[in-house]
């Protein structure tokens, strides 16, 4: 019998094949464990520890309504399919995440409470009604009774009182009520015409939420029924969700995306949260109304959303502010930044050489000043954008658009209606830039386009000619989240990749996934086969006698293809420096398999959002920065862009800016060898170094 064709062990090959990499799903709760661990930084303002409570929780909001909901229908489907990570089925990852989470939850009620109290002792209270004095008990009955009462809709469920439809994260307040011999079960929506958070006094430093009040007075509610048990709620669904094939190719795309939309509101339960006192009638009853099990039910003494959270300071005073919050940070300004000489535009300045936005240490206004003079410039031909969350709040990017068609120019929108969460509000921009002259493209029905692309066309000093400004950046045209995340914006005005970009769009156009590009990577044309010859460049490096390197910072790392060409480049010698915020699959520092690589994270005031590629050190060093994460959803299931840094000038900008982050001892977590997030060793006397404080204190 030859070597080909000895029978393979399965389970011998499984266990290898793991023995370097962990779970998803488990590595992206590791990370939401993260963000928790800022709320415990005693170093963080206790205003900063209250937000990243709501951020974790807002975080896991969306874990289980996209993952959790694709591994309930995943086991449904084919319960035998087994991950490549872990080789755990669908179940069996289920079971893991019930656990981790239930968990998670009893850190977090650790938390919030710590903290309403800290926050009490110096003045802002978040009362619970039991601590209520006889007279503000009073003064909230009374409101109760004249405010809150009349514009409640109660129910109960019996014969005549059908089970309503309950909402995606809706709370309720509900209650089980003595009639009889039996019990019935009784419920109330939380009116959205009401303010969640009642002050209890006119300088609005003490508070009580409107959950908390109805559930109180509920006895007042239900009249003539007996209370036996209370409760707030809420029921999280799957957000995914198919567009019929038939409704498509009828040519209505927006249409069917409308549908299904309507469609997420009544998709499957998949966690029932509740906040009940002792053992809940209202959870069994729930439990058993849902057909969802025990484990998915999380019992929690901390309110169930939090997004109140951010008004809290609309009511502070300046000192107030100051001690529980970050101090304001303004970014960058254009004239700080360039200094223009009189007369010269960000537009003149650009036609000469590549620039480099790093947000939110910059103004994202400077972005929006090139836009609006390449709106106004009689020399530009068109606008060509890629669209994938613009932010329901920002529309003078929108505007300038409308307004360049308008004038008649050339103005292409690629709007991405399946931005996860943002659909309805991307689909309520269509008829808008439809009707102001702009050429709309939806992309393709199982590609999402996730490129962050700006190319604006000009005529040449002849008249005769074109040439090109090209963005690629690795964050969404969204001016609310330039203040909150981190990323880069290269803008060139390099004929080469103008080109690509030209033709990215004139593929898009006509529908062609599969274009030639010279410059630039694109998914899932050229991008992975290219990303994959270089780490393969690294690996002849080293067997060559030299040195392979790698520094590689994204949001994830999930492809398994990449993975392993990562493995084999540590196996043979290349050293790999990672900065992963969220989930990664591959495990470092695994003695004689994964000692070459090192992970780290950093979670801060700012969400670490850029992809940087780059591929050995010095002058050979090849640069990218773009839209990709390294998961198969992204090299081969999404349309993505990333970019080469030519210039010498930005790529030191950027490689500092790695190099900082691979210093940070404040801020950074190191990832052991058991895929745990662990604090750097600190030695007495060196310095502290938190990268994001840097770039602030620098203005870098």
């Amino acid at each position: 019998m030859s070597e080909k064709d000895t029978p393979v062990n399965p389970i011998i090959e499984n266990s290898f094949l793991t023995s370097y990499t962990q779970n998803r799903e488990l590595s992206w709760l590791r990370f939401d464990k993260r963000v928790l661990d800022e709320a415990d930084d005693s170093n963080v303002p206790l205003g900063e520890r209250l937000k990243f409570v709501e951020i974790f929780t807002s975080n896991l909001d969306e874990f289980f309504m996209v993952r959790v909901g694709s591994l309930l229908n995943l086991e449904a489907m084919d319960p035998k399919k087994r991950d490549n990570k872990s080789m755990m089925t669908a179940r069996e990852q289920l079971n893991a995440i019930f656990e981790k989470t239930h968990e998670l939850y009893k850190e977090r009620d650790r938390l919030f409470s710590y903290l309403r109290r800290k926050l009490m002792e110096r003045g802002i209270g978040h009362v619970n009604i039991h601590e209520l004095s006889k007279k503000q008990y009073a003064y909230l009955e009374d409101f109760f009774q004249e405010c809150v009462l009349p514009v409640l809709s109660p129910q109960i469920i019996d014969k005549h009182h059908p089970f309503p439809h309950l909402d995606n994260k809706k709370l309720y307040v509900s209650t089980m009520l003595k009639s009889k011999k039996k019990l019935i079960f009784g419920i109330i929506p939380l009116p959205d015409s009401l303010n969640r958070v009642v002050y209890l006094s006119k300088d609005k430093t003490e508070f009580v939420l409107m959950e908390d009040i109805i559930e109180e007075f509920i006895d007042q509610i239900f009249t003539g029924y007996p209370v036996v048990d209370r409760a707030v709620f809420a029921i999280t669904r799957s957000a995914e969700f198919n567009l019929e094939e038939e409704e498509v190719e009828t040519g209505d795309y927006i249409e069917a995306m409308r549908k299904a939309l309507k469609k997420r509101n009544h998709l499957k339960p998949v966690r029932l949260e509740i906040r009940s006192q002792g053992k809940s009638l209202i959870a069994e009853y729930l439990v058993e109304r849902y057909k969802i099990s025990k484990s998915q039910v999380f019992a929690t003494s901390a309110p169930l959303t939090m997004d109140y959270v951010y008004g809290l300071d609309a009511n502070m005073t300046d000192s107030m502010k100051q001690e529980f919050y970050y101090l304001p940070y303004t970014p960058v300004s254009l004239d700080e930044k360039y200094h223009l000489e009189e007369g010269q535009t960000i537009f003149d300045l650009v036609k000469i050489k590549d620039l480099l936005l790093k947000y939110p240490y910059d103004d994202f206004g400077i972005l929006l000043k090139l836009i609006k003079e390449a709106v106004y410039d009689k020399d530009v031909v068109s606008i060509k954008i890629t669209i994938y969350r613009v932010g329901k709040g920002h529309v003078k990017l929108m505007n300038y658009l409308m307004a360049a068609a308008e004038m008649g120019k050339d103005v292409t929108v690629l709007l991405e209606l399946k931005a996860r969460f943002d659909e309805a509000n991307n689909i309520s921009w269509v008829n808008d830039l439809r009707e102001a002259g702009c050429h709309i493209l939806y992309g393709f029905d199982r590609y999402k386009v996730h490129a962050k692309l700006l190319l604006i066309t000009y005529r040449d000093e002849s008249g005769q000619g074109v040439k090109y400004i090209t963005h690629v950046g690795t964050g969404n045209f969204n001016a609310k989240t330039a203040k909150l995340y981190t990323d880069f914006a290269l803008i060139t005005p390099d004929d080469a990749m103008g080109r690509d970009a030209s033709m990215f769009f004139r593929n898009m156009g006509i529908g062609n996934l599969w274009g030639e590009y010279q410059q630039l990577l694109v998914a899932p044309v050229n991008m992975k086969k290219c990303l994959l010859s270089m780490i393969n460049e690294e690996i002849a490096k080293v067997q060559n006698g030299g040195e392979g390197y790698m520094l590689l910072k994204m949001n994830s790392l999930t492809d398994r293809q990449l993975i392993d060409a990562l493995f084999a480049a540590g196996q043979a010698g290349v050293k790999i420096d990672m900065i992963i915020r969220g989930i990664t699959c591959l495990v470092p520092q695994r003695p004689g398999l994964t000692d070459n690589i090192t992970i780290r994270n950093i979670v801060g005031r700012y969400l670490e959002h850029p992809r940087v590629f780059c591929f050995g050190k010095g002058e050979d060093m090849k640069m990218y920065i773009g839209s990709a994460d390294w998961m198969t959803r992204n090299t081969e299931n999404r349309v993505e862009v990333a970019a080469p840094i030519f210039n010498e000038e930005l790529k030191k900008e950027i490689w500092d800016m790695l190099q900082l982050q691979l210093a940070d001892n404040t801020k950074a977590r190191i990832m052991d060898a058991d895929g745990e997030y662990c604090l750097p060793v600190v030695k007495p006397g060196d310095k502290l170094i938190g990268a994001q404080d840097y770039c602030i204190c620098n203005r870098v």
